[in-house]
């Protein structure tokens, strides 16, 4: 037995880990379940060995926790409340808890968390805007905890499961219904760049610029982070231009709020002086002045899916057979879009 080699949970026993390792099997034992009491040299070591021998925990043996871990990259908005009561409605219908942990922004958790997880012995995971490293991975694999991974950051890998929004096809369907109003100037107020749905939204909306034969300005395109303060700050940015925009697509709700404030700070209404587009479809969208044309991406849909999909990959029948799902994006039109104002 050589680590590195393909195994399975017969081919290395916690009896065989130990002694390569040099501890005892309960050392190791304590190692799988997120104990603290083990020095770091030692778990680091045993750690290795776990992944160099593609250890994976029966699930007869692995006794779980009745809870769903749920990890955000942050947790602070409107936005995230639709994903929580979406969990939480499949976590409710199948007996489960939710425990909520937030990784501060990064796009992985620490590896605190990681053991944490392994401790609580959780029925899954669903990770949100966030993703694990190959350390982390093969923790929960060797512990046989499921994890997926809803609105991912990047891609998630080929061997991921992953729940997702058409957002491409959102970003077109935006930037599509201000150029048959009649909007040729149309600026775009996109999310963090290192995001794959920011990405894909913008490229939608080239993509309905450039079938439509309107000429893409990238000096209109501007780079947001999802926050209310950012559609505010470059709102203003844009506004301010003596060529400014007749219309914005403003990447999600937050941002195109805060873009509101921006035209109202400039006397700018909406929509005879501006039309603004939003993403995400955030219960406060329909109760602004005016109420706000959006994409609607099915956040609590997709928060369902994960959570299902998550439950559905513990259990011992055959795994699910799709775990990459991309639920559709649909434009919500309301009154905050208009033709353009005359010149």
């Amino acid at each position: 037995m050589k680590p590195g080699k393909p195994a399975d949970t017969q081919t290395a026993t916690l009896a065989e880990i130990a002694r390569e390792a040099g501890v005892s099997a309960p050392t190791v034992s304590k190692v799988l379940n997120g104990r603290a009491d083990v020095a770091p040299t030692t778990r680091a070591r045993v750690e290795e060995l776990l992944r160099a021998y593609g250890y994976r925990r029966r699930r007869a043996e692995a006794s779980r926790s009745p809870l769903i871990d749920l990890v955000f990259h942050e947790l602070e908005s409107a936005w995230a409340m639709e994903v929580i009561r979406g969990v939480e409605n499949v976590a409710r219908d199948a007996g489960l808890s939710v425990v909520l942990s937030e990784s501060a922004g990064r796009l992985t958790p620490g590896r605190t968390w990681a053991d944490q997880v392994a401790a609580r012995r959780p029925h899954g995971v669903v990770l949100v805007l966030s993703g694990l490293d190959e350390s982390q991975r093969a923790l929960l694999t060797s512990r046989s905890i499921p994890f997926v991974v809803m609105d991912p950051a990047g891609d998630p890998g080929a061997d991921v499961p992953s729940i997702g929004a058409t957002n491409w096809q959102g970003g077109l369907a935006a930037t599509r219904h201000l150029v048959e109003l009649g909007h040729t100037r149309i600026g775009a107020i996109s999310g963090p760049s290192r995001m794959m749905c920011s990405r894909a939204r913008v490229d939608g909306y080239r993509a309905a610029l450039e079938t439509a034969g309107v000429p893409v300005d990238p000096s209109l395109i501007v780079t947001g982070d999802f926050h209310h303060e950012a559609g505010y700050r470059l709102g203003l940015e844009l506004l301010r231009r003596p060529d400014r925009p007749t219309a914005v697509f403003a990447g999600n709700d937050l941002q195109a709020l805060g873009l509101y404030e921006a035209a109202r700070e400039l006397g700018l209404r909406i929509p005879e002086d501006l039309s603004v587009v939003g993403f995400d479809d955030l219960p406060v969208a329909r109760w602004v002045g005016p109420p706000l044309t959006t994409v609607r991406q099915p956040l609590t849909e997709m928060a369902e899916a994960a959570a299902r999909l998550v439950l559905d990959l513990g259990r011992e029948e055959e795994p699910p057979v799709a775990t990459r799902v991309e639920l559709a994006t649909t434009l919500v039109p309301r009154t905050s879009t208009a033709p353009p104002p005359a010149a």
